[in-house]
């Protein structure tokens, strides 16, 4: 095969770099002296940036060589892998079909399922041509081995000759047949005669490629966003409390009706400690935010609930407020959260060591502990409130999409306070690069 330089933007013409354009209508094809891959002596290739009505810029290819004559065309993409893979699917009808134009990259398949005919994707160069063009180079390099076949598997050579025969009637366009063309890379096209109005013979699909299909273009795992969200991502940390290596998983996940976050979890192998956070996938909020829910049955002890950083926690009956460092972020439920807060003050009794140790201070946290499982087994009526002035806490809302009749949720914005806290009132986000 003649070698075809990979080009960019720029081309070289007598030593000179030139922008190359589509719309250039005086554009004359590049020259550019490169090396025979037949005869391995010097030979040239011209290059053309043009553009397809209706699709977008190509480069086409063309190498001669003057030593053993031989010729190679191909296209390439101007531009990058799309978003999605298309899929063409054409009935041709009419010898005019066979003159429709085609772009066929070196990613796309080809199909016509009336003869159990398929071209692999990466086994032929990309080509510009009609979809007579596309059959005359099947046939020509089905015929291309055929003297040897005739010579040592005259069998073989019959049958693939039958099949030949079978592909030329097609040109004659005596029976319907279908083409289709598939690229995941979605830089292929068949031409609509008719654009642009619709083509009632053509049908165009757009597809979300495959990881497969992302292997073989060679983009690497984890540039897709949607990749991103269904795998859960791994690296080296240090446990917090015995500082052995440690594994954190982290895995970025969408909460209905709210937004993205992060939820991160570490083990550590070495001591069994176990810890999670959630972090926000967004920036702060404009505003802050308030959610008040009222209980009024144990059913709601299994809400949703995330807790950001920022979020302080009040229960109003109970004269109780938890401040927006304590616990860190959560993604739990109401009941998970109680019992976190429980297991806070009561279990692990912050107040209750050395000099801080008197009776009368352990009765109330008791107290305390047995009031947040009245609140948990629905036995008191309590108000729970979520104060998040970075506004990116969450409380699940079960009568979504309409109003949920127990639960109110206010925006309010911030005091200079507040915004000194989260490190607003120092951040400088318009005209930083000034002096």
């Amino acid at each position: 095969m003649a070698a075809s330089p990979k080009v960019s933007s720029l081309s070289v013409r007598g030593g000179v770099f030139k922008d190359i354009n589509a719309e250039d209508e005086d554009q004359q094809p590049t020259v550019i002296e490169s090396l025979c891959m037949n005869c391995y002596e010097n030979g040239s290739t011209r290059l053309l940036l043009t553009k397809i009505p209706f699709f977008k810029e190509i480069i086409i290819s063309s190498f001669t060589c003057p030593h053993c004559n031989w010729t190679n065309t191909e296209i390439q993409s101007a531009g990058r892998i799309q978003e999605q893979g298309v899929l063409y699917t054409l009935q041709v009808k009419t010898k005019e079909d066979m003159n429709r134009e085609v772009v066929k990259s070196d990613s796309a398949s080809t199909r016509i399922p009336q003869l159990d005919f398929e071209i692999p994707a990466f086994t032929q160069n990309g080509s510009l041509s009609t979809i007579e063009g596309l059959l005359d180079r099947a046939v020509a390099g089905l015929e291309q081995d055929q003297p040897i076949r005739k010579a040592t598997d005259p069998v073989v050579a019959e049958k693939i000759e039958e099949f030949i025969q079978r592909f030329k009637k097609l040109k004659e366009v005596e029976e319907e047949f279908t083409l289709i063309i598939d690229d995941s890379s979605g830089n292929s096209f068949i031409e609509n005669p008719f654009a642009p109005e619709k083509d009632m013979a053509l049908t165009v699909t757009h597809y979300k490629r495959t990881p497969e299909h992302n292997a073989a273009l060679g983009i690497e795992p984890g540039s897709d966003l949607d990749t991103m969200r269904n795998e859960v991502l791994v690296f080296n940390t240090n446990c917090p409390e015995c500082n052995a290596p440690a594994n954190t998983n982290m895995k970025l996940v969408q909460i209905q009706h709210f937004k993205e976050v992060i939820i991160m979890a570490t083990n550590c192998d070495s001591c069994r400690h176990r810890t999670n956070e959630v972090k926000s996938g967004g920036a702060t909020e404009e505003l802050g935010t308030r959610i008040t829910l009222h209980l009024t049955d144990p059913s709601d002890m299994s809400r949703d609930l995330l807790k950001s950083e920022t979020c302080s926690v009040l229960i109003p009956e109970l004269e109780f407020e938890l401040g927006m460092a304590a616990l860190g972020g959560k993604f739990t439920t109401l009941e998970g959260l109680l019992k976190d807060i429980k297991d806070l003050i009561v279990s692990k009794k912050p107040f209750m060591c050395g000099d801080s140790s008197t009776a009368d201070r352990a009765e109330k946290l008791e107290l305390f502990g047995q009031k947040i499982d009245k609140i948990i087994a629905g036995e008191m009526d309590v108000h729970i409130i979520l104060d998040d002035p970075a506004g990116n806490s969450y409380l699940q809302n079960v009568y979504a999409p309409d109003p949920d009749p127990e639960m109110k949720i206010e925006k309010y914005t911030r005091t200079f306070e507040q915004n000194e806290d989260l490190g607003l009132n120092d951040m400088k986000t318009e005209g930083y690069a000034e002096k």
